[in-house]
Parts: structure tokens; C-alpha cells; sequence
């Protein structure tokens, strides 16, 4: 089993929300645990004979640096929005068209915030408050994670 394999795996838990997964090729095993209910994600890798030991760990612990920058802000008029998935972020439906919503922005529930693409399907993110885009958290085709903040919305 490849690394990029065993990432593919991670993924796919983390899409799913499953609380364990487990595959065995051959000789090789990989486990994957997440922890139930938590805010951040936990993976437990536990290779086979000849499963390739250098699997990341770091983005599992990526997560809850993120979160806890996010924390650090007080102001309660804000909501994060945050990804429901693991995935690539795009602002606007395709290439060059104007972004789904810019800073500043009136915002009402059901909106169409952004598209994440996972696992080649697009994702609609829809706003779920009603606001004002107070601002946005990732850049144009940038990588996101399970939980990542995507926008701040102000309540009015």
C-alpha cells in the first residue's frame, strides 16, 4: 500500500465520519481511528509488515492549532463557517468567474458560499446565519480539512 493510498483512507474517514477503518492488502494493514465527538480529528495508523512507515501525521494535529487561532478571537458576532469535508476550496463556479460572495457581503441562510471538490464531486457550502461576510479564511484552490474555518459571517 502506497502512502498516497493510506492518505486517500484518512480522506475518506474523515468525509465520512467513520469512527474506524480498516484495510488489509496482502501482508499489509491499516487501521484508521478517529475519535468519536471530538472537535479535532485523531488518526491511529498501525502498519502491516510491509506497510510504509512515513505516513503524515502532522495533518491530523493541523486541526486544532487552527481551531484554537480561531478560538482566540472573542468577538461573538462572528460565525465560522467551517468545512464539512476534506477537500479543494474554490470561491467561484469555475475558472475566472466572479466569486460566490465577497467581504462585506449580505448573506442570508441557504447562500452559496463556496464549492469544495472531494474526490472529484463539488460540494456546495451554504451559509447557514444570516450576516454580513466579515471575512475570508482560505485562499482560492487551497487545500481544506474536516473542520477548517472558511468564512466569518457578523450577525446584524
Amino acid at each position: 500500500m502506497t502512502v498516497d493510498e493510506i492518505r486517500e483512507l484518512i480522506n475518506l474517514a474523515a468525509e465520512t465520519g467513520v469512527a474506524e477503518l480498516e484495510v488489509q492488502r496482502g501482508e499489509n494493514r491499516v487501521r484508521i481511528r478517529r475519535a468519536a465527538f471530538a472537535a479535532s480529528q485523531e488518526f491511529v495508523i498501525a502498519p502491516g509488515v510491509s506497510a510504509p512507515a512515513p505516513v503524515p501525521v502532522a495533518p491530523a494535529a493541523a486541526p486544532p492549532a487552527e481551531d484554537k487561532s480561531a478560538a482566540s478571537k472573542p468577538d461573538t458576532n462572528v460565525a465560522l463557517i467551517k468545512s464539512p469535508i476534506v477537500g479543494t476550496f474554490y470561491e467561484g463556479p469555475s475558472p475566472g468567474a466572479p466569486p460566490f460572495v465577497r467581504i462585506g457581503e449580505r448573506v442570508e441562510p441557504g447562500k452559496v458560499l463556496c464549492i469544495i471538490e472531494s474526490m472529484k464531486l463539488m460540494n456546495e457550502i451554504e451559509a447557514e446565519t444570516s450576516g454580513v461576510i466579515d471575512s475570508k479564511l482560505v485562499a482560492n484552490g487551497q487545500a481544506v480539512e474536516y473542520g477548517e474555518a472558511l468564512f466569518g459571517i457578523r450577525a446584524v
